[in-house]
């Protein structure tokens, strides 16, 4: 009974604040932001309630109903349906993270340049193969690191994380007061008009939604605290509607902050890179702190990424193998060395990453292109995901007789359906109309089309890679028969 007490010790609002952390980030407001322009502040109301809020009730259900499975989404595809499915929910997981790894050097060199520069111009300045054979040597030297099991990083990465997170709150207290406490003047025209902030839904307004929806995505992470709630069913429910009352505050007041450090009408093209570096720099100015804010950030950032690609490339590759039905898997993939790491799993983690660090140098201009570029990129793949989690939320609906749970979204099954295609098709057309470029089309016509084709191959030679694989698998275990 002692267990049962301290495993349902969280409440509503320890849910609401852990998945926070979990959840969100800076940077989710500087891309959109990049993106939209003040118009985003509209786009965040709309997302919370016809995505967020439903996304995170769904897992919620997941998670309570297979509050024993440790694979997440494969483990609920594979309960739900079949060994088949959950192989390619686990490969998705796994895939979807390459071109991930790909950006976050790049990452990582943007923060050195603030760091020991006070300026962005290592992103502007540098030719993209020479950033993209330093990005190569950064990502190898962490899959080398990760491959002798360095734990150390994961603790400093939460250390980072917390740090990251104080001064996204800073930024947003810091941005709205400064031109009523510095007498600062606002860049963006017009901020007390509605007109400012209402979306054009035009062809170029969807083509950014995959930015919103991988911004707010990754939801599964909060499913482990499901049977972790003090009366599931009445609090989990209370602390994810908190939770997206917190994003989406973050969010409206983040955005409203970027515009008025930044023209919203006149974004540069270097937002994504740099935006945030340069509204602490901005905000340092204006407050008199010089590059103090600026340092702590790039410091952090910096800790936070590395963390976060050294984890990125040993989790989702665990996901993949350590459970792996040889039936898909082929057995070499999973073979393990004395110290337990799937060592051809890395290698075929480092080939593919090194794929799409260096061959998009070869037909991307700049190194701000090529930035902009791979987070959008992250955007169109990343999201390919949370597909499978409605995937299985819709066979739980189907199936809900055999299964039970503390915590149910809607009691409805036809309607519990209904959001999870609801959701599905959402994600989809999301994905599918992410792959426009979001560069200037007359600017530079040709980087335009290869960032198009690069858009469209890389999905589809993923997925194609992991259609490959059971194909491989199956002919090794016909030899052996």
């Amino acid at each position: 009974m002692e267990n049962s007490k301290d495993n349902r010790s969280f409440r509503w609002f320890n849910i609401a604040l852990i998945s926070f952390t979990a959840v969100w980030g800076l940077n989710n407001v500087v891309n959109n932001f990049a993106n939209q322009g003040l118009v985003v502040i509209v786009s965040w109301i709309l997302i919370m309630l016809l995505y967020f809020i439903p996304y995170t009730l769904m897992v919620g259900q997941l998670g309570s109903t297979f509050r024993e499975a440790e694979g997440g989404v494969s483990s609920w595809m594979k309960e739900l349906s079949n060994s088949r499915l959950a192989y390619f929910a686990a490969w998705t997981y796994w895939v979807v993270h390459v071109p991930y790894l790909a950006q976050k050097p790049q990452t990582i060199l943007i923060g050195f340049s603030w760091m020991f520069k006070n300026n962005g111009s290592f992103v502007n300045q540098t030719p993209s193969y020479v950033v993209q054979g330093l990005s190569l040597i950064i990502f190898l030297a962490f899959v080398w690191m990760a491959s002798k099991g360095v734990t150390t990083l994961n603790r400093i990465g939460s250390i980072a994380g917390i740090a990251m997170f104080i001064m996204s709150i800073l930024f947003i207290i810091l941005g709205i007061s400064a031109p009523f406490i510095t007498h600062s003047a606002i860049a963006t025209a017009h901020m007390d008009q509605f007109s400012t902030y209402m979306p054009k839904f035009n062809f170029n307004y969807f083509t950014t939604i995959s930015m919103l929806v991988f911004a707010v995505g990754g939801a599964e992470k909060i499913s482990p605290y499901v049977n972790k709630t003090r009366n599931p069913a009445k609090e989990f429910p209370l602390g994810m509607i908190l939770l997206a009352i917190m994003v989406a505050i973050s969010a409206i007041l983040g955005s409203f902050a970027m515009g008025m450090i930044f023209d919203a009408q006149h974004i540069p093209n270097d937002l994504m890179a740099n935006g945030s570096y340069t509204a602490f720099q901005i905000l340092g100015n204006q407050f008199h702190v010089g590059n103090t804010l600026t340092w702590i950030y790039a410091f952090a950032n910096i800790l936070a990424n590395s963390a976060a690609l050294a984890i990125s490339i040993d989790a989702p590759l665990r996901i993949l193998l350590n459970d792996a039905d040889s039936n898909y898997v082929p057995a070499f993939l999973t073979r393990k060395n004395t110290k337990g790491i799937a060592y051809n799993g890395y290698k075929l983690t480092a080939i593919l990453v090194s794929i799409i660090i260096i061959v998009p140098a070869l037909g991307i201009g700049g190194m701000n292109d090529l930035y902009n570029w791979l987070m959008n990129l992250n955007s169109i793949v990343m999201p390919m995901r949370y597909l499978w989690v409605f995937v299985a939320y819709m066979l739980l609906m189907k199936q809900i007789n055999n299964y039970k749970s503390d915590y149910v979204f809607v009691k409805n099954t036809k309607v519990g359906f209904g959001f999870g295609l609801w959701c599905f098709i959402f994600t989809a057309f999301a994905c599918i109309l992410g792959v426009i470029p979001k560069a200037d089309f007359a600017a530079n016509p040709t980087s335009w089309w290869f960032q198009l084709a690069l858009n469209i191959i890389t999905p589809f030679a993923l997925i194609i890679l992991g259609l490959i694989l059971p194909v491989i698998a199956r002919r090794n275990q016909n030899k052996l028969d």
